[in-house]
């Protein structure tokens, strides 16, 4: 049932992305008429070019590491002839999928009767959205409008892109070619991922970090051992606290690097490939906001509350509200998803706030690696500010009867909480199974549970969760004996 009748729709969307979508679901279970503009491929990033097909090249490879470790195998006793892989079958396993999931995207905002309008949608005035199709120009009004624009990979100055030699991840998930040997320029999530997938699939890599230490956004524990699990074993050589400071596409590619510092050249890389995994930037120009007087912040992101509202100067704009990574709060499908109930749970009366906290991240590794809210020097940060302690467990994988039976034993669960209240502040594992394990976490985050409560859980024996009920329960001792 429409809110109003005087509008040609109760909510607009521009923006056909994970969140957009996500948002568009649930206006149709609040009963709002709804449309939804899209000017490229239904689903954005996380399905056509992020989360998706590199999940399925990460399924691929990984299957191809695990058939081809022979010590691992040999420890279950399990003997196995040569390994073989078809570049291109791996390929097609992860555009197929994408268009799978594609289609049952936009079938089911079909069968919810969305109206899906291709063309590039903008913001036209209060509670107008222009949009320009193959068929000329049109104005339609909105109750409401919701911005989803997304984002694109950032390439730093001096690197050139030809999407062949030197490329983002936009192009890597296609998996055209296998260099023997491709630099990979960032050590977050996707350089990780994709350092992982090449070295699986017989490429050597070399890391490029301009930050002092590798996976400089990670709790520095899980960093350690990470090195150790993910780079450490592989044909991976690192540099940190290096700038690629010019790429130059070709044969060989031609990376040269300098001191992060000092800006001055100390060596020169000739390589097959280069894949660019720096970041990525919102994609917010020519979305119309100068029509309602709204200004992106330097970086392009929109400026929104926790009610995901607009803001201009502060103040919230009516009845405009952006989410996902054109806002810049988390840049993760998951949360643009969470951010569009708050935003359609706001318009329509009920009063939501998004809670970054508790939405938690993953990096699909082999072994995975998954957090929760803080790491420790952020939580010691807060703790020194607000005047109260933290204290910090960890459980092993080698204490688990499960991660032993898998003879995958590496890896450990680390929970950061307060001394005072017993509050989690975050959560952190590498191991088995991590990017599953940490939405028990990241649950007893948003539920506000104390580790002195949840140490009482049950847990099934044996499974790798009890990882997670040894860090709860060593956790709550620690406070009785405090």
């Amino acid at each position: 049932m429409a809110q109003n009748q005087s509008f040609d729709y109760d909510l607009v969307i521009i923006g056909a992305g994970v969140g957009g979508h996500g948002a568009a679901l649930h206006a149709v279970e609040c009963g709002l008429k709804t449309a939804i503009i899209e000017a490229a491929d239904m689903g954005g990033t996380c399905v056509n070019r992020g989360c998706i097909p590199s999940k399925a090249l990460l399924a691929a490879s990984g299957r191809v590491r695990e058939l081809r470790d022979q010590h691992h195998l040999k420890s279950l006793g399990i003997q196995l002839g040569q390994v073989n892989f078809d570049r291109d079958a791996i390929a097609s396993h992860a555009s197929n999928l994408v268009d799978t999931l594609r289609g049952n995207l936009t079938n089911s905002l079909t069968r919810l009767k969305v109206d899906i309008i291709e063309g590039w949608g903008k913001v036209a005035g209060h509670q107008k959205v222009s949009v320009k199709t193959n068929d000329g120009e049109k104005t339609i009004t909105a109750q409401n409008i919701i911005v989803a624009s997304g984002s694109i990979p950032w390439v730093p100055p001096g690197v050139e892109v030809d999407g062949k030699t030197v490329f983002t991840s936009d192009d890597a998930i296609k998996l055209d070619w296998l260099p023997d040997w491709v630099a990979i320029i960032g050590s977050g999530y996707i350089g990780l991922e994709f350092s992982d997938v090449y070295t699986a699939l017989g490429s050597e890599v070399t890391i490029i970090e301009a930050m002092d230490k590798l996976m400089p956004t990670f709790d520095p524990d899980i960093a350690k051992l990470a090195k150790r699990m993910l780079i450490d074993p592989r044909d991976i050589d690192t540099h940190t606290g290096t700038l690629a400071m010019k790429v130059t596409p070709g044969s060989p590619v031609v990376i040269e690097l300098a001191d992060a510092k000092t800006k001055e050249v100390v060596d020169v890389l000739e390589v097959d490939a280069c894949l660019v995994a720096t970041g990525r930037i919102p994609a917010t120009k020519n979305l119309g906001f100068d029509a309602v007087s709204v200004e992106t912040d330097k970086r392009g992101f929109i400026p929104v509350n926790d009610r995901m509202e607009v803001l201009n100067q502060g103040e919230p704009v009516p009845n405009l509200y952006a989410i996902g990574d054109a806002t810049g709060k988390m840049m993760l499908a998951h949360a643009a998803s969470a951010q569009g109930i708050v935003a359609v749970e706001n318009m329509c009366g009920r009063h939501r706030e998004a809670n970054y906290n508790s939405i938690p991240a993953a990096a699909f590794t082999h072994p995975e690696i998954s957090f929760v809210g803080m790491t420790e020097p952020q939580a010691k940060e807060k703790a020194d500010a607000e005047g109260f302690k933290i204290k910090t467990v960890r459980s092993y994988f080698k204490a688990n009867s499960k991660a032993l039976a898998e003879s995958e034993s590496d890896g450990i669960a680390k929970i950061i909480f307060r001394e005072d209240t017993g509050e989690i502040l975050g959560g952190h594992i590498i191991g088995l199974h991590a990017a599953d394990l940490i939405h028990e976490v990241s649950n007893a985050v948003a539920q506000g549970e104390p580790v002195q409560a949840l140490a009482n859980l049950v847990h099934t024996h044996p499974t790798i969760s009890e990882v997670i009920d040894e860090a709860y329960k060593r956790a709550a001792a620690g406070l009785a004996h405090a």
